[in-house]
């Protein structure tokens, strides 16, 4: 499953540096998770960086995009080959 930063996000610049597959970003009013790039860390880390660093507990797993660990590291292996 990708990731989602829920409106509760204080745009503390924390999560953004420590996503390893720049997938996270300053959106309009809070930063975004683009879901073509996050692999939860999987690949990289054991558990997501940017869950780890939020000081507000707003990232979450998006229910919209339902996604499992095999497809997670297919996506992994497509971004570290480009």
């Amino acid at each position: 499953m990708a990731l989602l930063i829920t409106h509760e996000c204080i745009n503390c610049d924390v999560c953004e540096p420590e996503c390893p597959n720049q997938a996270i970003y300053q959106g309009e009013e809070i930063y975004e998770i683009d879901p073509a790039c996050c692999t939860e860390c999987i690949g990289h880390f054991e558990t997501p960086q940017c869950v780890e660093v939020c000081p507000v507990e707003c990232i979450v797993v998006d229910p919209a995009r339902v996604e499992d660990v095999d497809l997670l590291l297919k996506r992994y292996h497509r971004l570290i080959a480009s």
